[in-house]
């Protein structure tokens, strides 16, 4: 059940690790970065509700959540094939935006799955067995072009403007590896049918949503969220602020009219539905999921800081280079390779004992606690000036990653209905790519303005984030399935 995700992490750790470095060698520049990778969030925004509605509706010969698994790892494959080769930025671009559509297509039910699947008092397992499969996939994916140079020959470096073969190598590696694994599990797995689903929910205690609101006061907070993202767009535009900003208003604008659109539909005596749907399901999202989308803001935040800014705060604040197409710099790109593979290492084992940890201090305690061990990671990396030892703060990184990774999905799971499970899935991933949005649009602004172009600064920021997240996470409001976890 968990192994497709073996697959579908090793293409998040391709992108992850040789992102930045592709869009760099085709002559960005540092403070582009957080735009062009604007399109990971976006498409997880767009695609992952979507994806998570549909499949609450789906049922064929191979189940609900399983068609999507397998449609998105082809389409996947195809993108991991095409994106080494682009030539130009904007063609790098374009790919990363087709290749994250395609994997987050893949990804989301592979959590749905689990939650359908596994009984509550099995899911904590289940969901860190997942863990294990994405950080061995990580690990993998991060030291990929790494292995291919030392112990295959392969060449590391290009001339300017080109990609090393073996960034293209550990693409087309990464393509075929990701159709394998989904493959086994797509084919060796069965879901329940919905009448076994819709028998557990009834014999369950309730799991309500916020009561309806009317369409009055739905139409207001529309009207609210409309103006609001009108007014950002409107002092963007006028103050010059970076176009980043835009869409960040544009994106209030379109959830205000949304909600207005439901409204409408609702004095009409007519139920929302499709997208308008799923808009009515964030306003009546469970209170638990209201409190994990602020600590997932800052987690995520954090998260994306480090991810984008990682290799260039290397290079420059352990390695004295800025030079993308010096030896320094690719022997920084390598070594931020391997400490991404070091950090998902740990949270493939951490994640092994954090179903004992959570039955001891709770899953809010338990992932407020490894936050906080992340934090201090991150917090390692202004702190250590020597590279060789910049595997101390890897180990907190990976503690966060395997709670990341697995506690707010447990707690999902265990405080929406079986029957909006998929759609919830994919509405808390919107609280994971929101922060993304926001931290593209305003951190290549502070490395530039206020941390005079010094990336490790960003990776600072990042620690104060996971802080604030792990404050956040105690506040969290008791559930079932903690009470029992605690107990």
């Amino acid at each position: 059940m968990c192994f497709g995700l073996f697959g579908v992490q090793i293409v998040w750790g391709l992108q992850n690790v040789n992102t930045s470095r592709i869009f760099q060698t085709l002559g960005a520049d540092v403070d582009q970065l957080p735009i062009l990778w604007i399109a990971a969030p976006i498409t997880g925004l767009l695609v992952q509700p979507i994806v998570g509605h549909l499949s609450d509706r789906t049922w064929g010969p191979l189940g609900r959540r399983r068609p999507y698994l397998f449609g998105g790892a082809l389409l996947t494959a195809l993108a991991l094939f095409a994106m080494p080769n682009a030539t130009t930025l904007w063609s790098a671009s374009v790919m990363l935006w087709v290749l994250t559509a395609s994997v987050n297509i893949a990804m989301e039910p592979f959590r749905s799955f689990v939650a359908d699947t596994l009984p509550e008092q099995q899911r904590d397992a289940g969901f860190a067995m997942q863990v294990f499969f994405i950080g061995v996939g990580a690990v993998f994916a991060s030291a990929l072009p790494w292995m291919l140079t030392h112990w295959f020959g392969v060449a590391g470096h290009a001339p300017p403007g080109i990609l090393p073969p073996s960034v293209r190598f550990a693409f087309y590696i990464g393509a075929v590896t990701l159709i394998a694994a989904v493959t086994w599990t797509v084919f060796t797995t069965s879901e329940r049918p919905p009448a076994s689903l819709m028998a557990d929910m009834a014999r369950q205690p309730s799991r309500s949503t916020k009561p309806l609101a009317s369409g009055g006061a739905m139409a207001r907070r529309g009207a609210g969220w409309t103006l609001g993202g009108s007014v950002i767009g409107l002092i963007t535009a006028v103050e010059g602020y970076r176009r980043e900003v835009f869409l960040l208003a544009g994106i209030a604008v379109l959830f205000g009219l949304a909600q207005i659109a439901a409204a409408w539909l609702r004095r009409q005596g007519r139920a929302p539905q499709g997208l308008l749907q799923i808009v009515d399901d964030i306003v009546l999202m469970p209170t638990v999921l209201r409190r994990l989308a602020i600590v997932q803001f800052f987690t995520w935040f954090g998260m994306f800081a480090m991810w984008v800014y990682a290799i260039p705060a290397v290079a420059a604040h352990h390695f004295d280079t800025n030079d993308v197409g010096s030896a320094a710099y690719g022997e920084s790109a390598d070594l931020v390779g391997i400490l991404f593979a070091g950090y998902n290492g740990v949270a493939a084992v951490v994640a092994l004992t954090l179903p004992r940890l959570e039955r001891l201090i709770g899953r809010r305690n338990s992932h407020a606690l490894c936050l906080t061990l992340g934090a201090a990671g991150l917090a390692g990396f202004l702190l250590i000036d020597d590279p060789s030892l910049l595997w101390i703060p890897i180990l907190g990184i990976g503690c966060a990653w395997a709670s990341i990774l697995s506690a707010p999905y447990a707690m999902v799971a265990s405080a929406v209905p079986a029957d909006k499970m998929g759609v919830y899935m994919g509405i808390h991933n919107i609280f994971l790519v929101l922060p993304q949005l926001v931290a593209s649009a305003i951190l290549g602004l502070l490395v530039e303005q206020v941390f005079g172009g010094q990336s490790i600064f960003a990776l600072g920021l990042a620690a104060v984030a996971l802080v604030i997240g792990a404050a956040v996470a105690v506040t969290i409001p008791d559930i079932e399935g903690d009470r029992r976890l605690a107990a």
